[in-house]
């Protein structure tokens, strides 16, 4: 099961050189607006100390952690939605994604050009949400300018379609998030198939001076150029490095964790002396779709899943001692599986 996030924000924000220290993938950083003209995708394993420790314990062979894709889109600016700069083609790419990741330059530096000439976090952010909402405008408008001919003649179905594009229409009118209004389950199943950006869960990352990440903000802050320095060291340098500066964790940690959290997903693991491995479902699945993510068979053939916590199995010093003090669960078909499960599903192949 794959994850993606589009990372976005105006030219020269910081995205490319993120997505390179993200990715450890060179792309084009030039200083220049459009210098990314297609989509990087890069990869990126999700750390999780847990796997060490339980693959220790197991004695894996291999360690597997689970990963999220990263796509670096080019530079929007202000006028995108009606083509200005790369235009269209860009929205386009985002709208693939499962969330969004905008860059926001906090950060003062007169040798690299910002695209309106001054640093303004606020006006960058307005400029983006509004050019996502003015893109989702025009899909939405072709929308009700189809449904009002079919509710015209009598469509009860093109009545009740035309309803939610009216009131999602008024919303983006007025510059704002489709997100800002609440929709019940049935609008957002009708409302799948456009692949609205505002819709998106939306994630600000506010690219600033290493001085400035351990403030409180509700937006995640990270310093691009020091994250991009820390990908060229050793594990050593870098851990060396980061007690320097005081921070407990690099930026890219805190934006993986986040991202996480953003997409509303959890992490099962599986651990036995071939490998220990990581994988990725969203928050409230059940056990036979959580089997699934294994393999597609699994769902079908589910009997049961045997469980346990990370940590207790951990304490208890093998799955044999787990075993033997009553530690390990034996779940149905309505379990709900939950962060750090360690699972091993019994399924009817």
């Amino acid at each position: 099961m794959s994850f993606s996030l589009g990372i976005v924000g105006l030219p020269n924000v910081g995205k490319s050189t993120l997505f390179r220290a993200l990715t450890k993938k060179q792309v084009d950083t030039s200083n220049y607006p459009f210098a990314t003209i297609d989509p990087n995708v890069g990869v990126v394993p999700v750390p999780d100390k847990r796997l060490e420790l339980l693959a220790s314990l197991s004695q894996s062979a291999e360690i597997v952690p689970t990963a999220i894709e990263f796509v670096d889109i080019a530079g929007l600016v202000k006028g995108a939605a009606q083509g200005e700069g790369l235009g269209n083609k860009f929205l386009a790419n985002i709208r693939e994604v499962d969330a969004i990741c905008h860059v926001v330059r906090a950060f003062a530096d007169p040798n690299v050009i910002h695209v309106d000439g001054r640093v303004d976090p606020k006006s960058d952010q307005e400029t983006i949400l509004y050019e996502l909402a003015m893109a989702d405008l025009e899909i939405i408008s072709k929308q009700c300018d189809g449904a009002e001919g079919k509710a015209r003649s009598g469509d009860k179905e093109a009545v009740k379609h035309l309803e939610v594009f009216q009131k999602i229409r008024r919303v983006l009118d007025q510059g704002n998030p489709a997100n800002t209004i609440e929709l019940t389950e049935e609008e957002r199943l009708l409302l799948r198939p456009f692949n609205l950006l505002t819709l998106k869960p939306i994630m600000t990352v506010m690219n600033v001076d290493e001085t400035d990440v351990e403030a409180a903000n509700s937006a995640v802050k990270i310093s691009v150029k020091t994250e991009a320095e820390l990908v060229d060291f050793s594990p050593e340098e870098a851990k060396a490095y980061l007690g320097e500066l005081g921070w407990q964790e690099s930026g890219l940690d805190r934006l993986i964790r986040a991202s996480y959290a953003l997409l509303d997903l959890v992490t099962m693991i599986t651990t036995g002396p071939k490998e220990t491995r990581a994988w990725t479902v969203r928050r409230d699945t059940k056990a036979p779709q959580a089997a699934a993510v294994i393999h597609s068979d699994f769902e079908k053939g589910f009997i049961r899943a045997e469980v346990i916590n990370w940590q207790v199995l951990l304490d208890a010093g093998s799955e044999a001692q787990a075993k033997a003090k009553g530690l390990m669960r034996m779940e149905g078909k309505d379990y709900v599986v939950q962060d750090g499960d360690v699972v091993h599903f019994h399924v009817n192949t």
